[in-house]
This record gives C-alpha cells, structure tokens and sequence, in this order.
C-alpha cells in the first residue's frame, strides 16, 4: 500500500482543517446517537456559550429525559402487576389442587391423590423460581402476555374449584337421598305393621258385630271386645297428654312419681307413660258400676248403648247438653285435668271455663277426651246391659302375680328375674279387672322385682 506524503500546510490552514475534523466527529456522534435513540445537542464553533442560548438549544433534550423516565416506570409498574396477577394464580391453583387433594381421600383414588399432590409441587416450584428472578431482578415477563395467562389460569383453577364443591354437594346430596329412602322404608314398614295391628285389633272386636247383635244374646265377650275398643282410646289420650307435658317442659319422672311415689324399678324409661295411664283409668272408671240416674232396665241401657256407639260425641251434645252423657263427660273433664295441670299445658283456663259453663272445646285435646269418655260411657251402659252384677277390682301393690286375675300390660325384660333373691311383684294396675257373674275379665298390671 502506497504512503501519501503530505506537505505541512501553513498555520491558518491547519486550523481549518481542525475545525472541519471537530465538525466531522460531532455529526459523526449524532449519527450514532441517534440510531441509540439519544437525544444530542449540537454545537457548532460560531455558536456563542451564553446561558440563553444553551437553555434554547439543550430544552428538547430535558423533555425526552424526562418521557423516558416516564416510561421506565411504567413498564415497571406494569411488570409488577402482572408479577402480581401470576403469584394471585398460581395461589389459586394450589387452592384448586388441595381441593382435589381432600376429595380424592374419600373414596380413596391414589391416582387422583398423586395427581393433586404433584399439582400443588409444581405450583410451589413454579412461586420459587418467581421469587428468585425477582430478587436477582432477572424478570423477563412481557406485562401483557403475563397478565392474560395469569387471568386464564386464575378462571381455570377457579373451575375446578366449583366442580369439586359441585361434585361434593352432589355427593351428599345423593347421600341425604339415601337417608330419605331408608326412612321412608320404615316408615311404610311402620305404617304395615301399624295397619296389621289395627286388623288384628278389629278382627278381634269390631263394633260392626253389635250393629245386628240381639239383646238375648249378649254375653262377656261382646263386653271383652268393646273393652279392648275403648283402651285404644285411652292410651292415645295418654301419648297425646303425655306429649303436651313434653312440650311444656314437664318432668315426666317426677310427674310420674307423683302419681306412684312408691319405688317402681321400670324396665324402660318409656314405661313411665303406664302410670299415666293407670292414672286415666283410674279416674275414668270410678263409679263404673254406679249408674248416674236411677235404674232402668237391662235393654233400656242396651239401647242407649246401640245409639252411643257409633254417634259423633260433638254433635250428640251440641243437641244434647243435659243429658247423662254431658254431665259424665263434664264431670270427668274437671276431674282428670286439674286446673293448675291445664294452665301449664296451655298457659290459661279457658277450656275448663267452657266445661263449667256448659260449652265443649274445640281443641285437639279435648276432643281427644272425648272420644275416650264416649267410649267409656259406651262400656258403662253395655255393662248395666247384662243381667248380671258387673263390678270393677284393683290389684293391689306388692300382690303376686296371678294368670286368673291379672296379666302383665309389658313383656319386657323385667318379667325375667336373673337375681334368685329377687320376686315379682305388682307395682301398680295400669287397667283394672272386672267380673260379670262368676267371669273374671284380667286387670292388666305393671310387675316390678322385689327383694325377697
């Protein structure tokens, strides 16, 4: 390559050419901070250094600093944002996969398990790769391309969090589904072995055989038939009475021994309602072989029976408010239920009011009262009905028991007596006995050990 000598130039020569050269390497600079995208203020030799004219040349390069400031806060705001929104998810899919960590047990699917379980490891590994590139500040997230997968992944994780909960409530639903099944089984088994019972009840006395019975013919066990009759309303009185005591916050116990206060060993806490009963028996049967007006003849009181049997008690009263009928229900009503018994059963007296004044409720109770005392009076004129002396027996505490006179109203456990120092004994008589003629109809009594 060929050298190029070049003579000196003389003095203002060389100094034109320096500033040709300065002129060169500041446009030379321009150009390459332009394509940078920096902002450069040019200053020519001629230019005068004056303070004016170095704030007009130099404003257009403080506003660009000044945008680009903006700018790199903005885009670091919104990388934090989408920062952000992704740690949001990724908490919201560990959520999701715990969810499913939890339905998997049961029932138990240990591929479901393992699957949830390497879900919520991803998930953590994911957060911990976050939290390094940002302490290291080594975040390379396009904001918008952040947040959209983020806002994707939240929605999703957020779905299988809903079909889980879907998925567990239809599970108990089905569930309670079975429950109602099973509970409405037994309550047609129930409703069966109810409707076999009430056969059976009626098959061995239905009033139907009265409706053409000859007063010749009459005998013992037509009276054994409407006796079982008329205990069936006895006994629905007592749960009905007994219930009321429930609902007013009664105890049943210390009522009960009110009524028996000797030590009655019961096989069943439920056997307490037989005291009751015996009580309403008791009560309702007083006076049984004592007619409430003076003596008529055998088929006058059959007659009478053959009316009551079968009649509506409101309406027979409403039409007949003074006759025996009304002043027996009257009577036993003030008798059975005590004034202060009636008070807390419904917080007033207006039903005992009514009775005194001549008027009959409309209630639940009463008419449930009634029914029995129809029935009642019923057995009182079929018995004057007879020929023969009828009369009524208690049992008393402490007797033993007996098959000619009495039979157990239970047959629990308690009849069987594993102590030999132990004997059975009568507690009390839940149903008195009767004998027409020389016919003994059993009292039925409640048997409780004693010791010898």
């Amino acid at each position: 390559m060929e050298t190029v000598k070049c003579r000196s130039l003389p003095n203002n020569k060389s100094k034109i050419a320096r500033t040709f050269q300065k002129v060169i390497n500041l446009k030379t600079a321009t150009r390459i901070a332009s394509n940078n995208g920096i902002g450069v203020c040019l200053l020519t030799p001629q230019d005068k250094f004056d303070q004016d004219d170095l704030n007009t040349t130099c404003k257009p390069q403080n506003r660009t600093d000044n945008h680009k400031q903006k700018d790199a806060r903005a885009k670091r705001r919104a990388i934090l944002e989408a920062l952000l929104a992704k740690l949001f998810a990724s908490i919201t899919a560990i959520k999701a996969a715990y969810a499913e960590l939890q339905i998997a047990q049961n029932p138990y699917s240990s591929d479901l398990i393992q699957a949830a379980d390497q879900a919520v490891v991803d998930e953590l590994k994911q957060l911990s790769e976050l939290k390094r590139s940002f302490f290291k500040n080594e975040l390379h997230l396009s904001p918008e391309v952040t947040m959209m997968l983020a806002e994707v992944q939240e929605q999703q994780s957020l779905m299988k969090t809903y079909a889980i909960t879907i998925k567990k409530l239809e599970a108990d639903v089905e569930g309670k589904g079975s429950d109602i099944g099973s509970l409405k089984k037994q309550l047609d088994e129930a409703g069966a072995f109810n409707k076999s019972l009430e056969k059976r009840l009626n098959a061995s006395g239905p009033l139907s055989m009265f409706d053409n019975i000859q007063f010749s013919l009459l005998n013992p066990t037509h009276f054994v038939q409407f006796l079982h009759y008329t205990l069936r309303s006895t006994r629905s009185f007592v749960k009905l009475m007994v219930r009321e005591m429930e609902v007013a916050h009664w105890d049943i116990e210390a009522a009960a021994k009110a009524i028996q206060p000797e030590n009655t060993v019961f096989a069943k806490p439920s056997h307490r309602c037989f005291v009751f009963e015996s009580f309403v028996n008791k009560t309702m049967l007083e006076g049984f072989n004592h007619p409430n007006e003076e003596h008529r003849s055998e088929n006058y009181y059959f007659n009478e029976f053959r009316k009551i049997k079968s009649v509506n008690p409101k309406q027979f009263l409403t039409h007949n408010p003074d006759s025996s009928f009304a002043r027996f229900t009257r009577a036993k009503y003030l008798q059975l239920v005590h004034a202060k018994m009636e008070c807390s059963l419904f917080g007033n007296l207006n039903q005992r009011k009514l009775v005194n004044s001549g008027v009959f409720p409309d209630s639940a109770f009463f008419n449930a009262f009634l029914e029995m005392a129809r029935r009642v009076w019923a057995l009182n004129l079929l018995a004057f009905s007879f020929c023969e002396d009828v009369s009524v027996f208690q049992v008393s505490k402490n007797c033993r028991f007996s098959d000619v006179y009495m039979e157990a109203v239970t047959q629990d456990s308690v009849l069987e007596t594993p102590n030999s120092d132990s004997d059975l004994r009568v507690a009390f008589t839940v149903v008195p006995g009767f004998k027409i003629g020389k016919t003994v109809i059993q009292s039925q009594v409640y048997l409780s050990p004693v010791s010898s």
